[in-house]
């Protein structure tokens, strides 16, 4: 919507594609996300058959570990036939064609507490398997400024998407099971998830002088041409849901985007959108336009 108000010379049709375009680029990283525990899985792997020959090639009786590689979440997701036709349809962004990144992230994790406690563990389970790599997801993948720095090289929007779909991976990491077969989320539950966000867009974008001058009159002592962009266009895209999208909750669609203001806009501008949305809302239900 930004881009939008930015590039007024762009049709409907175009930025909806481009919305589109966008979305499915969120549910690649989740994929992309997802394929770092195998991938690093392989790449211990290899470490680990080393390790063994050259035990071997000693005369060492006592060979390294293998319950590291042997782990039945990191199995499951490379078993997942999703996952599998996910990452054979990439042309180009594959793990493995960045050793070097998963050689450190590898390194990384070896010397995390989480690690050594697993591999000395008398344990053997599936949910201790879990529970290893969603630790070790938190510590080492989740907040990790080289990865990110990495994953921008991909693509320059991903930075923004990257915390909501590390709670999608974290959920999932949660949930799959390789005996039950459970497998990773769709891009979308329903058709009718998909076609929200482009209706909640292309209503925005079509009403926006309508929202606008609605919130220029209740801006009280601000005058709406020094509005931040990005407060007004937050507002819009909040009416636009209010308006349009009945089964929401007009608190609850108020708190989500005074949230996505203190994202990006100015925290401090928090107070003052609520006071005008809070108007907005108060002016459409008097003149019968919501009931909600």
């Amino acid at each position: 919507m930004y881009a939008y108000y930015q590039n007024e010379g762009a049709s409907l049709q175009k930025a909806l594609k481009e919305l589109d375009n966008s979305l499915m680029d969120a549910y690649k990283l989740y994929c992309y996300m997802l394929l770092i525990i195998p991938e690093v899985t392989d790449f211990a792997r290899d470490v680990y058959e080393t390790a063994c020959e050259q035990a071997r090639t000693l005369g060492r009786r006592e060979l390294p570990s293998s319950k590291f590689v042997d782990n039945r979440l990191a199995a499951a997701l490379e078993e997942n036939e999703d996952l599998r036709k996910f990452s054979e349809n990439r042309k180009n962004h594959q793990w493995s064609e960045v050793a070097e990144e998963i050689r450190s992230l590898y390194k990384k994790i070896i010397g995390t507490e989480e690690y050594q406690t697993y591999i000395n563990s008398a344990e053997n389970s599936m949910e201790e398997d879990r529970s290893l790599w969603m630790a070790l997801y938190r510590k080492c993948i989740q907040d990790n400024e080289e990865l990110e720095d990495f994953l921008e090289q991909w693509s320059i929007y991903w930075n923004d998407d990257k915390p909501i779909v590390d709670t999608f991976v974290m959920k999932t990491l949660r949930n799959i099971d390789n005996e039950k077969g459970t497998g990773i989320m769709p891009a979308y539950d329903t058709d009718e998830d998909h076609q929200y966000a482009l209706q909640l867009f292309e209503d925005a974008l079509l009403n926006r002088t309508e929202y606008e001058n609605m919130i220029a009159r209740n801006t009280r002592n601000w005058d709406f041409k020094r509005l931040p962009l990005m407060d007004v266009v937050i507002m819009v895209i909040a009416i636009a849901e209010i308006m349009t999208i009945p089964k929401i909750d007009v608190k609850v669609s108020i708190n989500e985007y005074l949230n996505l203001l203190k994202d990006y806009g100015d925290p401090k501008s928090v107070g003052y959108v609520n006071g005008i949305l809070d108007s907005v809302i108060d002016q459409m239900r008097k003149e019968g336009r919501i009931a909600k």
